[in-house]
């Protein structure tokens, strides 16, 4: 079978940053992630070997055991950071700075008296964090929940992983269903999600089939799935090569290959040397 590579895909610089941060703490056991430091199952088994201890995604609201917390590169809002050093926590943050980006512009928006519209992954761990610093806000999905909300001033942000297709979709319909308000729009969409993105769009030209690396719990992943699978594609979204339904791939000869932002290279070549050897 041969393998089509995407232009751009696998680890970000904010991801590779966080896990170089990580590999320079001298005794792991000394600290707590709080979190997913990344969401990639292979990256948090090997952060586990380590001797690191994690705290769950749904389990934040319990202080860490240890003095040392991690803050992962999805971030945390102002207010958790507070209570952990309220609580006598040291931190060490990883968090990307184009995550921290989109914290910025939406407590800009918000001091500008914005309600503030935030495109993305209800209940997602970067977006928890953008909105627990906000008094006025709503999240949004898709186009499609957009409502008619009784503010004349109305700022949209995006969570940094959103597919650019679907923000500008909400803020398309945003300004519809508010023609009488003030509608400030920032760009918060990071540049490699849309590198990967728009890597993906001229990949579909070429395959008739894709498969996509990445946890499960990956946005940007799933996002470059679902838009696979939207332009008619056949689209397998793996974790490693053991997830690879080889049945699913019969009568196909090429296939394209791509990756999230949180996907080590070794285990995207890890696939790329399954496929081949079909």
């Amino acid at each position: 079978m041969q393998v089509v590579r995407a232009e751009a895909m696998g680890m970000c610089f904010g991801v590779r940053d966080a896990l170089t941060l990580a590999h320079e703490i001298a005794e792991p056991k000394s600290t707590t992630i709080h979190g997913e430091l990344v969401h990639n199952a292979t990256v948090l088994a090997d952060l586990e070997e380590r001797g690191f201890a994690m705290t769950g995604e749904g389990s934040r609201t319990a202080l860490p055991p240890t003095v040392a917390v991690m803050v992962t590169a999805h971030g945390i809002s102002n207010r958790e950071r507070d209570r952990l050093q309220g609580a006598g926590k040291s931190l060490i943050d990883t968090t990307c700075p184009l995550v921290r980006r989109v914290h910025d512009a939406a407590q800009r928006l918000e001091a500008d008296g914005y309600f503030v519209v935030v495109a993305g992954r209800r209940g997602h761990v970067e977006v928890r964090g953008i909105v627990e610093d906000l008094a006025h806000h709503v999240v949004v999905e898709s186009a499609d929940e957009v409502e008619a909300w009784p503010y004349g001033k109305i700022g949209i942000i995006s969570q940094s992983t959103a597919a650019a297709a679907d923000v500008a979709a909400i803020r398309t319909a945003v300004i519809a269903r508010h023609p009488a308000a003030q509608v400030r729009f920032i760009d918060t969409v990071c540049r490699p999600t849309k590198e990967r993105q728009a890597a993906l769009e001229t990949l579909l030209d070429r395959v008739p089939a894709v498969i996509v690396v990445g946890g499960e719990n990956s946005n940007n992943t799933r996002r470059l799935v679902e838009r696979a699978r939207a332009r008619g594609v056949l689209a397998q979204h793996v974790q490693g090569p053991d997830d690879v339904d080889i049945d699913g791939l019969r009568g196909i000869d090429t296939v394209g290959l791509t990756a999230g932002t949180s996907t080590p290279d070794a285990v995207i070549d890890a696939v790329a040397r399954l496929l081949e050897s079909i």
